[in-house]
């Protein structure tokens, strides 16, 4: 019977090494590697400062689904909303731009309706409120308190 050498140990545990930190950037980096099935649903935003690519979409605390692309049109902001095929979002949804914590990434969060249609795969949301900036408000309270 052949003994396992010291290097050929060395050698098996590199590759077990590299396997798992292939695992974990792939987890981490939420790379969709065999195209996870969803469907778009577009939104019109005034305004989606600091949202990204990427972040979460969430409807009851739960996290169905995630940002896609962001693009200008006609002066408002575009979203695509890639969400899971399980879900469905009634034609009444509003999708709202909310903060994690105080100063946390931003996500959009959907309240469900009470219509009995569903929005179809590339359909939209039509009922949308963008995002508060922190700084437009603090700003507003410090200027209003310096007047006589």
């Amino acid at each position: 019977m052949r003994k396992i050498t010291i290097e050929t140990g060395v050698g098996i545990f590199i590759v077990a090494g590299l396997i798992c930190l292939a695992y974990l950037s792939v987890k981490l980096g939420d790379v969709d590697l065999f195209g996870t099935k969803h469907y778009t649903v577009r939104a019109h935003f005034a305004n989606v400062s600091g949202l990204r690519e990427g972040a979460i979409v969430e409807v009851a605390g739960v996290t169905v689904g995630k940002v896609g692309n962001i693009r200008l049109d006609d002066y408002e902001a575009l979203v695509e909303l890639f969400i899971n095929p399980g879900v469905k979002l009634q034609e009444d949804s509003i999708a709202s731009i909310r903060t994690e914590g105080i100063i946390g990434d931003k996500y959009i969060k959907i309240k469900p309706g009470g219509a009995s249609e569903y929005i179809k795969a590339d359909g939209e949301i039509t009922e949308t409120e963008s995002a508060i900036e922190l700084e437009e408000l603090i700003g507003k309270y410090i200027f209003e308190k310096e007047k006589p």
